[in-house]
């Protein structure tokens, strides 16, 4: 039984609920479209790498489905803060932004920012670092 619950489970790098259910049910789209956090609906869903990714809107949906990796957060929606620090840590929703056309989330607001202070070189050591940390799981680092 646990190795079928395996298969269907999200990737390792990815960050997800017990569920598999990607960003809290966040519509990631909607930080692109409408500069913002949006909640999204179950009833417009999509998975990515075996996480359940919900949206506000069946156009989001699409537009996911269509190109995944252009509005997927990096780092599988660990903490951009974190991963540069060469951990993964959860993430809140609300702590966001958009970096040439890329999805950073944080762990909180206050990591946020710290994060803020010097954007290009925190993405570029955790780029780094991801490279490493990705297949880890988050408990082991």
């Amino acid at each position: 039984m646990s190795l079928s619950t395996a298969a269907f489970s999200a990737d390792i790098d990815i960050s997800t609920d017990s569920n598999d259910v990607a960003i809290k049910g966040y519509d990631p789209v909607a930080y692109f479209t409408d500069s913002k956090a949006v909640k999204g609906d179950q009833a417009f869903s999509a998975a990515h790498k075996n996480a359940i990714y919900h949206f506000s809107t069946a156009g989001n949906r699409d537009a996911f489905k269509a190109d995944p990796e252009k509005y997927a957060p990096q780092y599988g929606g660990y903490c951009a803060f974190g991963v540069a620090m060469g951990k993964k840590f959860e993430t809140d929703p609300n702590a966001w932004k958009v970096v040439n056309n890329k999805l950073y989330l944080n762990l909180d607001k206050s990591v946020q920012k710290r994060w803020l202070e010097d954007i290009p070189d925190y993405i570029n050591t955790a780029n780094t670092n991801w490279s490493t940390i990705k297949t880890v799981e988050a408990d082991k680092l």
